[in-house]
């Protein structure tokens, strides 16, 4: 009996040993670049909504920096509108962009100007082209980066302010560029964001943490345009469940403590229950 519990003691001990190896050299191949610092974004506080001086910037970033190369597939130019934009500013970028449009009568293909309902435009026709103009690598849609990468808005500041040189030693790769948030610490995408790269409207300076700091809330913001409404209505919920709650301790308390509080009896030779 004690060699059959020590065999199988060590049949365990041996499966439980690889199990850990692999898990081991599972985490070590996937565990390969610098988890973002967390940061204390403005936006996070369950009271808190999205700064839109800060939305309205790093849309200026996106569209002057990022949109040669990303889109913003789920985005609307009237989502822009209140957040990012004035309505008459958002009509007049539409109108600047050609859409397809009905064919003529002849069956010819016609376009017209952009409207609000129009989506962002996309920098390619197709994937194939995206490809081609980048090295074979296909730049990701942005619309929900933020929700699509761990870590969120630390891994997308972190990338975009974390471009270095490669360490000694390591072999260059022709096209690739070196970000050690990056999983395998190589990345396609060129460092996009350099010092005073753009003139904001409103004067702030243009640093890379500043640029970076900007489109990673507005593309926050692109992920989850119905963040500040969404809290606004738990704030509402909250404070309606509250008034209901003190609604019914009090009629709890009052109304019903005289029906709690009474007991019926029965007494011999009587013809109902006595209180």
């Amino acid at each position: 009996m004690s060699r059959v519990f020590l065999k199988a003691l060590g049949v365990g001990a041996a499966l439980t040993g690889g199990m850990f190896l692999a898990n081991t050299s599972k985490s070590s191949a996937s565990d390969d670049a610098i988890h973002p610092t967390h940061l204390h974004w403005s936006h996070y506080g369950a009271m808190s909504g999205f700064d839109y001086h800060s939305v309205r910037r790093g849309f200026e970033v996106y569209r002057t920096v990022c949109a040669s190369c990303h889109s913003l597939e789920r985005i609307t130019w009237g989502n822009l509108v209140g957040t990012a934009l004035t309505e008459k500013e958002a009509k007049e970028y539409a109108a600047d962009v050609e859409y397809p449009d009905d064919p003529d009568s002849q069956g010819e293909p016609r376009t017209r100007a952009g409207k609000l309902s129009d989506k962002l435009p996309a920098p390619y026709a197709n994937e194939q082209q995206a490809r081609a103009a980048n090295n074979g690598a296909l730049p990701p849609d942005l619309s929900l980066m933020v929700k699509a990468r761990h870590s969120g808005l630390d891994y997308l500041f972190s990338l975009l302010t974390g471009y270095v040189k490669p360490p000694a030693g390591s072999p260059e790769k022709p096209g690739l560029h070196y970000n050690p948030y990056f999983p395998g610490g190589w990345i396609a995408m060129t460092q996009a964001l350099h010092e005073e790269g753009i003139e904001y409207e409103d004067g702030t300076p243009a640093s890379i943490s500043q640029m970076s700091k900007d489109v990673s809330i507005f593309l926050n913001w692109a992920a989850e345009p119905e963040h500040d409404v969404r809290k606004r209505t738990g704030v509402k919920v909250m404070v309606v469940l509250g008034f209901l709650g003190l609604t019914s301790f009090y009629w709890s308390k009052t109304k019903w403590i005289v029906p709690k509080l009474r007991r019926s009896y029965y007494a011999p030779g009587t013809t109902g229950p006595s209180h």
